[in-house]
């Protein structure tokens, strides 16, 4: 099943997507009389993910696609954030050897190099980017997001799946000149406001046929950048999971960005995306806040 998040007359609501057609939550239960929450983070948060995504399976993917519940075109959709608040968001550094090397680093190979982000750092599907002003070399990087499901502790890697929500597409940003100087930098890096996108759709495992061969692809401008498949991860999803059960305790809803196979220089006016084999893209634009400021000033300045 795949969920998202859509504006509608100034709300926020959840959409089930089933092909080319996408019904609101709320009016699946009114329709079949359920209570399901009519938020994504709600129906994650309340554990009624895998009572909802058994009647999809079993007879609402065909009701929507018939129009048998009523919905719209997904192409008219206005994608939101999948959700604003978790709880926490874990960043995974240097996840891809390939990577590593780009910046001339070596790749973890004993522990994975995480970090975590603030929720005001989100943004979602068509928003701007925003370049800060005290950063001169920014990037974008295309990731895979895991979102865990339930609380989360102590779990070992085996039994990870079980606690995996879904999964959807990341675009996470890095102010990387600000970490080149100093690397206890890491966190000011990555936190400036609209660095975290992510969205447009939640994907259900039980729509992904072997998570380990996902290829995902960070895209410049329309042209590819660089691309790589999940087993060449050094830390598979399923490890990271782990790992981090065992640091804290994760919570639904609690989002694990796994690491990008290329991280690309933005600047102004870019349009960067994360493609992921079988999840609709992730698209946003990148604006320059200095660029900004001195259009501003000319304008005031009457150039």
């Amino acid at each position: 099943m795949r969920l998202a998040t859509v504006k509608l007359e100034g709300n926020e609501a959840a959409v089930i997507i089933a092909g080319e057609k996408a019904v609101l939550v709320e009016e699946v239960n009114k329709a079949e009389g359920k209570k399901w929450a009519t938020s994504l983070f709600g129906i994650i948060d309340s554990g009624q993910l895998g009572e909802m995504t058994d009647w999809y399976n079993r007879e609402g993917k065909e009701k929507i696609l018939s129009g048998a519940i009523v919905g719209e075109d997904t192409a008219s959709l206005d994608y939101q954030p999948l959700y604003r608040n978790p709880s926490k968001i874990w960043g995974i550094g240097l996840n891809y050897v390939d990577h590593a090397s780009d910046l001339g680093e070596v790749a973890p190979n004993t522990e994975p190099a995480s970090f975590m982000k603030p929720t005001t750092s989100i943004i979602g599907p068509g928003e701007s980017i925003n370049i800060p002003r005290q950063s001169e070399r920014t990037t974008a990087e295309a990731e895979l997001g895991v979102i865990i499901g339930k609380v989360c502790k102590d779990v070992e890697e085996a039994d990870a799946m079980d606690y995996i929500a879904g999964y959807t597409t990341i675009i996470d940003m890095t102010a990387e000149d600000i970490l080149q100087r100093n690397p206890r930098y890491l966190t000011r890096s990555k936190s400036f406001d609209t660095f975290f996108s992510f969205g447009p759709q939640f994907v259900t495992p039980d729509e992904v046929e072997d998570l380990m061969k996902l290829e995902v692809s960070t895209v410049i401008n329309g042209e590819l950048h660089r691309k790589n498949t999940v087993d060449h991860m050094t830390f598979n999803p399923l490890n990271l999971v782990s790992f981090h059960s065992k640091v804290m305790t994760l919570l639904p809803g609690d989002i694990i960005s796994t690491g990008t196979p290329g991280a690309v220089v933005i600047n102004d006016g870019d349009v960067v995306e994360c493609r992921i084999e079988g999840f609709e893209p992730l698209v946003n634009h990148v604006r320059d806040l200095k660029v900004k400021a001195k259009e501003e000033l000319a304008a005031e300045a009457g150039v």
